[in-house]
């Protein structure tokens, strides 16, 4: 029932938040934070470890449509916990982000805030393939409604694009799940969109490939991946400062998720047969955000591009197939969600004191804003990897277990390396040396802006030095999904690794 709860707590939380608004802005604020915090005491109060032998540290099932095989079946393990802390925490920044930028329709403001927290947390936690894909609809309509209402100049079409990109996506998927199921009913004869159910069909080559690209390409939009990347540009640069940290933190890692979750369990052999593929595509986007990073003198579009470069990485440790990999994509998700969110932040405190993202306006910002500045190095830094901080134990990881897997390819996002140092000090040089910014008298972060930013950088200095934590979390999950895997090695010949059987799961 704790399951449930997780997921009914923001969802009244939100209409409680609208209604709040009638009798003051304020306490729409004040209680979405007082919501956030509820689920953070209840996610606290779960079970932190599975039974002997088990996956799930906890688990809710009961029927819901039976006569189509669809359930309420939530279940939570290591990788969903870390992901549920994650979006806990960034769901917070972005409340107290926006705490003095909205000052219209803020009841609304929020309710939609916590309904897409709502239904992010119903994506990590759903176990029936109809429910999940009625959570993953559900956290996208708000986020389309925060970039269409309180974005800036050109948020109808940035929503619009984001809106058309995530529903032809969504549509591949549903009808993958629903070439899931008809196969299940036919070699069974029993309707079911149950993972554990879906998990042990046996599937002629060809229709799982075509099954598994349906939902590869659902999650490549939201990750997103080269090519199907070009509504992130837009939908950060449009969105308010708390859609943004909530986009980049959180959104992007339900893509990754999907993959970990269900594309590789589902489809195991397929999935081993485009790793090659999946590994090139993730190297470009490697090389390709860093390079558009790079050209940009937006702040918000630079900082957005280098999400596609982070992300790339995510991809390539995702199909490299390997422990070392997929831990390091783990930590990469998490990794990239704080110092993402702090970056866009940094971008909203600096628009809302100069009013302008422009780098070609901007300069000199050390002497005056000192230490909104430090914060801004640190964590332009940690974007290009620094040694200490939980972006490098994250890289390193995805890189040393890529390289086992494909060499040439993991040679080629090494230069990535190189142009995430170029971007993060382009960023660096421009808006905090040279000469003064106009209007210079103004106010260096307040103390609301240091608590956010510090927190951020110490949850990213903590990851950097002492990762084992977060390792030790999602290690029954990787070893969970490269269960049973046929892997084409490199002599040619296919090599079983067998870790574990499904069996264990549901």
């Amino acid at each position: 029932m704790s399951l449930v709860l997780l997921i009914l707590i923001p969802l009244l939380g939100a209409v409680l938040v609208w209604l709040a608004e009638r009798w003051r802005c304020g306490l729409a604020r004040g209680l979405s934070l007082v919501v956030l915090g509820l689920e953070a005491l209840l996610l606290w109060q779960v079970p932190h470890e599975a039974p002997a032998g088990g996956l799930w540290w906890l688990q809710f099932q009961t029927e819901w449509l039976p006569v189509l095989g669809i359930s309420w079946h939530f279940a939570l393990d290591g990788l969903s916990a870390l992901l549920l802390w994650l979006t806990l925490f960034i769901g917070a920044v972005s409340v107290l982000a926006s705490w003095r930028d909205i000052d219209q329709r803020v009841g609304f403001f929020y309710c939609n805030l916590l309904l897409s927290v709502a239904g992010i947390i119903g994506v990590f936690l759903a176990l029936d393939l109809f429910l999940f894909f009625v959570f993953w609809e559900l956290m996208l309509i708000p986020m389309v409604l925060l970039i269409a209402i309180w974005g800036h100049e050109n948020r109808h079409y940035a929503a619009t694009k984001f809106f058309i990109f995530t529903q032809a996506s969504s549509l591949l998927m549903l009808v993958a799940i629903l070439g899931l199921v008809f196969v299940h009913y036919g070699q069974t004869g029993v309707m079911s969109f149950d993972y554990g159910d879906l998990l042990r069909l046996q599937l002629a080559p060809l229709p799982a490939f075509w099954l598994m690209l349906g939902f590869f390409i659902a999650f490549a939009v939201k990750l997103p991946m080269v090519a199907l990347h070009t509504w992130l540009p837009d939908a950060h640069t449009e969105a308010p400062t708390a859609g943004s940290v909530l986009l980049a933190a959180i959104l992007l890692k339900t893509g990754a998720y999907g993959l970990l979750r269900f594309t590789l369990p589902l489809f195991p052999d397929a999935s081993a047969e485009f790793a090659p593929l999946a590994m090139g595509l993730g190297a470009l986007g490697v090389l390709y955000g860093a390079k558009l990073a790079f050209a940009q003198h937006d702040m918000k579009r630079l900082v957005a591009y280098t999400s596609v470069s982070h992300m790339g990485f995510v991809l390539l440790g995702i199909y490299a197939l390997n422990d070392l990999a997929l831990q390091g994509a783990v930590m990469q998700m998490l990794a990239h969600g704080l110092s993402t969110a702090a970056l866009f932040i940094i971008v909203g405190m600096v628009y809302a004191r100069w009013h302008t993202r422009d780098l070609r306006e901007l300069g000199g910002l050390w002497s005056l804003l000192p230490r909104l500045s430090g914060f801004t190095l640190l964590f332009a830094l940690a974007s290009l990897g620094l040694p200490g901080l939980a972006n490098f134990v994250a890289e390193f990881l995805i890189l040393a277990g890529a390289f086992q897997r494909d060499w040439p390819i993991t040679l080629v996002a090494l230069f990535g390396l190189v142009g995430a140092a170029l971007y993060a000090l382009l960023l660096v040089q421009r808006s905090l040396w040279g000469a003064a910014a106009p209007q210079a008298k103004t106010h260096d972060c307040s103390a609301r802006e240091w608590g956010i930013l510090a927190s951020l950088a110490l949850l990213l200095l903590v990851f950097g030095l002492h990762p084992q934590p977060v390792l030790d979390m999602v290690q029954r999950p990787v070893a969970t999904i490269l269960a049973e895997r046929v892997m084409p090695n490199t002599g040619g010949t296919d090599q079983v690794v067998q870790r574990e059987s499904r069996e264990q799961l549901p």
